[in-house]
């Protein structure tokens, strides 16, 4: 009996190690948008948007891992359903943040002239900061005031870099730049707004799995 146990249990909680994986790997990609935007070079901003590529990268192969696991497993610590989610809700963040950073480049915009894209690089990085701490909390639900703080935090930043694109939209549309420049920076700022409400899509799984099992 205990054999047969033994090959239904997860082996090593895989699916904890490899979303705090791609959790960890997201506030990399967070700090190295904030590096971007605050780099004039254009040069220099490639550099490290090709290293937000690769850290995206990273994440595509560890989602891929945990769907892996997911048909390997008969046993797993919560829902598949929910694994499922999270894991495309973590991919999406890390996809989005570094279309934010290639699309500054592709368009040639400075960003450190923006307060607006530089307010929102800061906003994404809170963000993804709390999302990696409720996903290091999911280990032990029962400390779920914690996880219930970061996904409180999450919306919380959402809500203002929701605030922030409308205001940076405004600003945009009584400047006197072109039409072509008005484009480009208003697909950046939806771009970057995006990061957060996918971020708010993992808090809203997160908390639904405390939900249901703490």
């Amino acid at each position: 009996m205990a054999s047969i146990l033994k090959f239904f249990l997860p082996k090593d909680r895989v699916f904890y190690t490899l979303f705090e994986s791609a959790s960890g790997n997201l506030e990399k990609i967070a700090r190295k948008l904030v590096m971007v935007v605050n780099e004039p070079d254009y040069n220099k901003r490639a550099v490290i948007i090709k290293e937000m590529e690769d850290l995206e990268h990273q994440n595509d192969l560890l989602t891929h891992t945990i769907f892996l696991e997911l048909g390997k497993n008969f046993i797993t610590p919560f829902d598949r359903e929910d694994i499922h989610s999270l894991a495309t809700a973590l991919d999406d963040i890390a996809d989005y943040i570094y279309a934010a950073g290639k699309k500054i480049n592709f368009y040639k915009i400075d960003p450190t002239v923006d307060s607006g894209i530089q307010k929102t690089a800061d906003a994404i990085e809170q963000a993804v900061l709390a999302v990696n701490q409720a996903v290091i909390e999911l280990r032990n639900l029962k400390n779920t005031q914690k996880i219930v703080e970061c996904v409180i935090k999450i919306n919380s930043i959402e809500n203002s870099a929701d605030d922030l694109f409308d205001l940076s939209i405004e600003k945009l549309f009584d400047s006197d730049v072109d039409a072509k420049e008005l484009i480009k920076k208003r697909e950046i700022y939806q771009v970057m707004e995006t990061v957060t409400d996918k971020c708010e899509d993992a808090g809203n799984v997160i908390e639904s799995i405390v939900v249901k099992y703490a």
